[in-house]
């Protein structure tokens, strides 16, 4: 969004009246209805809970280093790997992004707050609660459920009260996800600055007006799967029990129903991140800004009505299976779009490689390498060999760590100095840059072939011919977990004692929040809105 700015209109946020900071105290953090707070306060959720999966991840690396079971029981190690799952998409991944929307979208469209501010804080503090439940359950009577993060039935039904502090923070999740969605969407059509149609919006804003419908669509989804599970487990209903006429394949058809539009309510956000840091830092406008809005917009459409490509093995019919592998292979088409794009906003462009270009371009390169693998695997007698093999887990870990997490990083490091007034360090960050890339294709490049050569997932021991490759897979996992607490000390170290930033710390920023605001931002901003033209 390149468009001339009046600016009569700006604001740079001081109140008429007596509040011009921000309250002291603990009890801010805790009423603030403020969306720079609320954004802070879901990055930091976001990033604890990355550390608490991360632990997660590496007891599962260290159980794998050797064939034999080494350190857990293998009880305790699917809990492992249902826990990673389940706290590294809804404790880490989403608050991460919606942190990034909270923060980032009223800045973006001259708005003085989100929609709903009260609504904004509960659904941040509805939160920590789930977070307590979900590793609450770990206390339960008979430990933890360890059903896999797409508790599956009919296991769901044989686990301990574990299994219901899980479902309860499900719903909270859900809960505040929706809460969050509606803000977002009710901020983004009803308080734009005046001059901004949709069609002149930063690129990051539409991505999460899209996201938010998806879900606010498929959220209730996943909160009715849950919910038939608890009934089963405590009400006497057979929803998924064959024993009482139920199906365990209606679980799957309703999980994977809220499950693949999930990996684009992931994915999206992350888009729209790195439409932001690519043009800024090769000193161009977007490239294609409208066929970005179509391409995402054709995503999102389509992610609802392929969700059975997950179930290939389950016994569907031939037809089924030939629909659900071409409309899998369709969604290739808007991606590539969109890839192409990003490319093209490069090409002859002014580049600079500050680190969150980097971590844009090693984003662009990783993401577009496990769209390539889940391009495979969209093949259905493809994927009926390599079904729940190291494969899958190669190729989501491509599209989840190297797309959303790298993204964010970027977004990180590109806002950071904007939050905060200060710079962060660009030796060390490149620093993690590098030992991330690094890692993280040691760690999950050698899984493709493990699945390949047919290693199931979820399993505590494996025959000897798959310990090479697992040995190293289980190095580059904790060479990447180290890196990450760099990447915490980087961002400590930035707010402690990093450099004044610049007002417009980047040439090739364009939106509102650096052309019109200064460094560090006041605590309101934007009271009387700027005026684009």
């Amino acid at each position: 969004m390149s468009a001339v700015i009046d600016s009569h209109g700006t604001s740079h946020g001081h109140d008429d009246h007596h509040d011009h900071g921000a309250p002291a105290g603990l009890m801010r953090w805790v009423t603030t209805t403020n969306h720079k707070d609320i954004g802070s306060m879901y990055l930091w959720f976001s990033f604890v809970m990355f550390l608490v999966g991360g632990v997660m991840a590496l007891t599962i690396r260290a159980e794998l280093f050797q064939p034999g079971l080494q350190i857990v029981r293998p009880e305790f190690f699917n809990t492992m790997t249902t826990y990673h799952g389940l706290i590294m998409v809804f404790g880490a991944i989403m608050p991460a992004f919606v942190g990034f929307a909270n923060y980032l979208i009223p800045l973006m469209i001259g708005a003085p707050d989100m929609a709903f501010p009260r609504m904004n804080n509960w659904s941040f503090w509805l939160l920590p609660p789930a977070a307590i439940l979900l590793i609450g359950s770990f206390f339960a009577p008979g430990g933890a459920a360890g059903v896999g993060w797409t508790m599956y039935a009919p296991l769901t039904s044989q686990m301990g009260p574990g299994m219901d502090l899980t479902i309860f923070a499900v719903h909270i999740l859900g809960m505040s996800s929706i809460m969050g969605s509606i803000n977002i969407v009710t901020t983004i059509l009803n308080m734009r600055c005046p001059g901004m149609t949709l069609m002149k919006m930063p690129m990051f804003v539409w991505t999460w007006l899209i996201t938010a419908y998806l879900l606010i669509a498929t959220m209730p989804v996943l909160a009715g799967a849950v919910t038939m599970t608890l009934t089963d487990r405590h009400f006497g209903t057979s929803f998924f029990n064959a024993a009482g006429g139920g199906d365990p394949v209606l679980y799957q058809h309703i999980f994977w129903f809220f499950g693949h539009p999930e990996v684009y309510i992931i994915a999206i956000p992350a888009f729209g991140v790195v439409s932001q840091v690519i043009p800024a830092f090769s000193r161009k406008p977007l490239f294609g800004y409208a066929s970005m809005v179509y391409a995402t917009s054709s995503i999102a459409i389509l992610s609802f009505i392929v969700w059975a490509h997950h179930m290939y093995t389950v016994g569907m019919p031939v037809a089924g299976q030939l629909y659900y592998m071409y409309a899998t292979m369709l969604i290739a088409v808007p991606t590539g779009v969109k890839v192409f794009n990003w490319v093209a906003t490069m090409w002859k462009g002014s580049l600079s490689f500050e680190t969150p270009m980097l971590f844009a371009l090693g984003f662009l390169f990783l993401f577009t390498l496990g769209g390539f693998t889940g391009l495979v695997l969209s093949m259905t007698p493809v994927d009926v060999q390599l079904h729940d093999t190291y494969y899958v887990v190669a190729h989501f870990h491509y599209v989840m760590v190297a797309g959303a997490l790298f993204s964010a990083f970027a977004g990180v490091y590109y806002w950071l100095p904007k939050w905060t007034g200060r710079m962060y360090d660009e030796t060390l960050g490149k620093w993690h840059f590098w030992l991330s890339i690094i890692f993280f294709n040691v760690t999950f490049f050698v899984q493709h072939f493990l699945g390949l050569a047919g290693m199931p997932r979820r399993i505590p021991d494996y025959h000897t011919q798959f310990t090479e490759f697992n040995v190293i897979s289980s190095i580059g996992a904790f060479g990447f977990g180290l890196s990450q607490l760099l990447f915490l000390y980087i961002v400590l170290k930035a707010l402690r004692s990093g450099e004044k930033a610049a007002d417009k710390q980047w040439d090739g920023a364009d939106t509102l929040e650096w052309t019109h605001l200064p460094t560090p931002m006041p605590y309101h901003t934007f009271e009387n809105p700027p005026t684009i033209k």
